[in-house]
């Protein structure tokens, strides 16, 4: 078996597209093993690319804005979708069964301030009508931080991927109340990256058989399946609280059967960007996406 390195920049149900390759299989048939890590100090994941130590990441098109706002190129291409939904939900300490996004205004809220979650999240409000300014926007820090912090008492909302929120509703701390994805629709939200030269690689192309294979699992399998195939990624997450995350994913369209990140996601990535001042120009598609391996 040929080893295969996968950094992936966040660890959720949200990515079950990648984490379908490993949990069903798909991987071993076409001769790889993959070594997982998640991003810390010890493992980066531009370096990892860089000196070939990784060979697939996992993390989004709007991480190359930065590169490129500094005149830049970037360390990585981005080859193939993951996700074309944002995947975040709004949780409440109380049950809101006819949540408004108005709501928010005048309490607080713990958000994820990551680039493209607090971004996304801010988009979400305005189009919602609601000024940021009108919330009282909290920075907990990372996600076991904020987690800890509104289990602690902190906040009237909590922002986060699944399952987090899911298991908060499960142990009777919060309520699911919305999605940020039903706001925006579809985005460029989540991808797979490499080097451009990892991509011309007979192991690039084997990858892809499998991914591909993945996509269509995740879209296909009845949610209950895929937990029993993800549960040992998720050791901490009541398996019905896995379940209920991926049916939601499933039923929001986050996953889609091609790996091919389209033009028009990518300009509502812009649209949010821009409208975030987080970039000065409107990049080229061709300078932050290229096709997946055949």
């Amino acid at each position: 078996m040929q080893t295969i390195h996968i950094r992936v920049l966040r660890h959720s149900a949200f990515y079950s597209p990648l984490l379908a390759t490993m949990s069903a299989g798909f991987l071993k048939a076409e001769g790889l093993q993959a070594e997982y890590t998640v991003v810390d100090a010890d493992h980066p994941l531009e370096a990892g690319i860089r000196d070939g130590t990784v060979q697939v990441a996992q993390a989004a098109p709007a991480a190359s804005f930065a590169y490129l706002e500094r005149g830049e190129s970037p360390p990585y291409t981005h080859f193939a979708q993951i996700n074309e939904r944002d995947g975040f939900f709004l949780a409440a300490r109380q049950s809101e069964p006819d949540f408004n996004w108005s709501y928010l205004q005048g309490k607080r809220v713990l958000v994820d301030h990551l680039f493209q979650p607090i971004a996304m999240f801010r988009y979400a409000l305005q189009q919602q009508g609601i000024k940021p300014a009108a919330i009282g926007i909290i920075d907990a820090g990372d996600v076991a931080a904020m987690d800890k912090a509104f289990r602690d008492g902190e906040g009237d909302y909590i922002h986060q991927q699944g399952p987090a929120p899911q298991q908060l509703e499960h142990e009777g701390l919060a309520h699911v109340v919305a999605s940020v994805g039903e706001v925006i629709g579809p985005v460029a939200f989540s991808s797979l990256c490499a080097s451009e030269k990892w991509l011309q690689s007979d192991m690039a192309r084997t990858f892809m058989r499998a991914y591909r294979r993945a996509q269509r699992h995740v879209i296909e399998t009845p949610a209950e399946q895929l937990a029993r195939e993800e549960q040992h990624f998720f050791p901490g997450i009541d398996p019905e609280v896995l379940t209920q995350t991926i049916a939601a994913y499933q039923k929001l369209g986050c996953w889609q059967d091609s790996p091919h990140i389209s033009p028009a996601s990518y300009q509502t990535l812009l649209d949010v960007f821009e409208a975030d001042g987080q970039i000065s120009r409107r990049h080229p598609y061709e300078t932050v996406i290229t096709s997946p391996p055949a």
